[in-house]
């Protein structure tokens, strides 16, 4: 049985962007995760040892957006992919929104976002993973 795993609207303080002062001051960022995988070990056990503990990955999410800075949404999206998949072998897609609020742009928005999608079997290896 297939099944997802969601986390919705993770908010982290963070420090990236393509413009100076987003790396200088950071802003917050909103995240949704959706983890998907077979359930039916975890349905018929009841162990969450039979799953992706969602604690831990949004631990994993929270130490992707907070140790590196990068400029771009899109290169955050690929970081966290990797890292979920990474970090879950039980994960065979994993798909990213990440919010941006507070964009330096003109004019009134509730936010910029940047949405990536991946499949473990499209995943191309990297070195020592």
């Amino acid at each position: 049985m297939q099944g997802r795993i969601q986390l919705h609207n993770m908010a982290f303080y963070a420090y990236h962007g393509h413009h100076p002062s987003e790396n200088e001051q950071g802003q917050r960022f909103l995240v949704d995760v959706a983890l998907t995988l077979d359930i039916s070990e975890a349905a018929a056990t009841d162990r969450l040892g039979d799953t992706v503990d969602y604690a831990q990955a949004h631990d994993v999410c929270r130490r992707t957006m907070e140790r590196d800075r990068v400029k771009l949404l899109e290169t955050l999206c690929r970081r966290l992919i990797d890292a979920l998949f990474d970090e879950f072998a039980r994960v065979t897609r994993v798909e990213i929104s990440i919010k941006k609020p507070s964009a330096p742009m003109p004019g009134v928005l509730d936010y910029v976002a940047v949405t990536a999608a991946a499949d473990r079997t499209d995943r191309v290896p990297r070195p020592g993973k």
